[in-house]
């Protein structure tokens, strides 16, 4: 076969539509996919204006206060504080929490301060909890479009008039637990060690049966016996010490 310039021009000019035909196939592909993803999250997000607007303003929400033993849950993952009468979820509030880079403490606390504040960005009410390694709380915010998000220094952040409820209901001693992303233990803990690796270490200890105490961050002779018994049924030895061995059978 003879191929003439027209050929050429012919078969050129063919290949270059199918190339704008793929490029164009391409881009609709990523426009539905960008759809797809833009309805998604607003989906999500339309769920959690949803769940914000049925904690704050349903008209069944309980406002009298609880009566039996009160503890409190904080759900890092949802942004939820819980309260807790007498082992029983009670009432729900949205809240802010830390920031990832300054997260809030994962362990179980205690409210050991309750005051009305003065810092117009905690609020109207400060309730302190006995973090050993910095000062942390549930307050109240002047940036009440942060709550719902993970926004703060690692205190919990709480709506005025949520906070001032909260504040009336919850006394002194008040145990405060703090769910969320557990840290990986890095380095080997042992008496008189502080801080949230030790808190993540009770946490795993309490887990498995041979912890009862409060994962309040103070590695303490509580925590020394149970790591030491763990490091028994383990075959370890019982230097009450958690060292990288005992750590990688801990899994933390």
């Amino acid at each position: 076969m003879v191929y003439t310039l027209a050929t050429y021009s012919y078969v050129g000019g063919r290949n270059v539509r199918r190339l704008l035909l793929w490029q164009l196939n391409r881009r609709a592909v990523f426009f539905s996919i960008a759809v797809v993803m833009m309805i998604l999250l607003a989906g999500f997000w339309g769920v959690e204006a949803i769940e914000d607007y049925d904690l704050a303003k349903a008209e069944n929400q309980i406002t009298t206060p609880p009566e039996g033993q009160i503890h409190v849950v904080i759900k890092l993952s949802q942004r939820r504080l819980e309260v807790y009468n007498d082992g029983k979820v009670y009432k729900r509030y949205r809240v802010a929490a830390g920031k990832q880079a300054t997260p809030s403490p994962v362990g179980e606390w205690k409210i050991v301060y309750k005051s009305h504040t003065v810092e117009e960005r905690f609020g109207t009410r400060w309730m302190g909890l006995d973090v050993p390694w910095g000062s942390y709380g549930i307050h109240g915010t002047n940036m009440p479009w942060s709550i719902g998000f993970l926004a703060s220094g690692g205190c919990i952040r709480m709506g005025k008039a949520d906070v001032e409820e909260l504040y009336e209901w919850i006394p002194l001693g008040t145990i405060v637990k703090i769910e969320g992303k557990r840290i990986k233990v890095q380095q080997p803990l042992k008496l008189h060690s502080v801080g949230q690796e030790t808190a993540i270490l009770q946490l795993r200890l309490k887990e498995l049966g041979y912890y009862q105490g409060r994962a309040d961050g103070k590695f303490g002779a509580d925590t020394e016996q149970a790591l030491k018994e763990f490091q028994r049924i383990k075959g370890l030895e019982q230097t009450g010490i958690a060292d990288s061995a005992t750590i990688k059978l801990l899994a933390i």
